[in-house]
């Protein structure tokens, strides 16, 4: 451990051997988690020390979903660390590596987007929706950017508020004339969504060749 702090502070930014910030990320979890100093805890503090390299390299704290991506690709990160744990060469690792930190640049930049779409439909439907139909819309976005899976249905609405079925087709259509909510599809296969942008973020992998798509 000693070497990899070492090794850590001589390649930041103003240290006497900087790399390049995706390079000195990439190497520095791969280091630390090949150590694998505690007995818990190391995979998370491995993606901090990934997350605190790219946030020097910026000169100031950043916000980032590299630790969020890295879980989401959970299998392919165990198969390309235990690959890389088993060679001295670092390219396919840290091929894989950027292309995980540029998802997650995305995946950052769409929760941005998405909290503020969230924030002004909120603030304009102020005063306009009943407790029970805001309940049901704060669970919607709860999801996140890419929407209540399947979209939200009638059942759901029951399910969340309590109310019944009749209630809940009123106040479903009251929802979608206001603006909260978008329908699609009719009668019982009547899905809806709110009534913002829904993105979803594509994943960034290298292809056969090492190039990131």
């Amino acid at each position: 451990m000693k070497r990899f702090v070492e090794w850590f502070n001589r390649t930041a930014p103003n240290g006497s051997d900087p790399l390049p910030a995706l390079t000195r990320a990439g190497i520095a979890h791969l280091y630390f988690e090949s150590i694998h100093p505690f007995e818990d805890g190391n995979g998370r503090i491995g993606r901090s020390i990934s997350e605190k390299a790219l946030a020097q390299s910026a000169g100031q704290p950043t916000l980032t979903a590299l630790a969020a991506t890295i879980l989401a690709r959970r299998k392919a990160y165990y198969e390309a660390l235990a690959a890389a744990n088993k060679s001295n060469e670092l390219s396919p690792w840290l091929s894989w590596f950027a292309g995980v930190a540029l998802e997650g640049q995305r995946r950052t930049e769409t929760r941005v987007e998405f909290v503020i779409d969230k924030t002004r439909l909120l603030d304009r439907l102020r005063g306009e929706i009943n407790e029970r139909q805001e309940k049901a819309l704060l669970r919607v976005l709860r999801e996140g950017p890419e929407g209540f899976k399947g979209g939200l249905s009638a059942g759901n609405y029951s399910a969340i508020t309590g109310a019944s079925p009749a209630t809940a087709t009123r106040d479903l259509v009251e929802m979608v004339a206001a603006g909260a909510f978008v329908r699609t599809g009719e009668r019982r296969y009547a899905r809806y969504s709110a009534r913002i942008p829904q993105r979803v973020v594509l994943p960034v992998v290298p292809d056969a060749e090492g190039n990131l798509i």
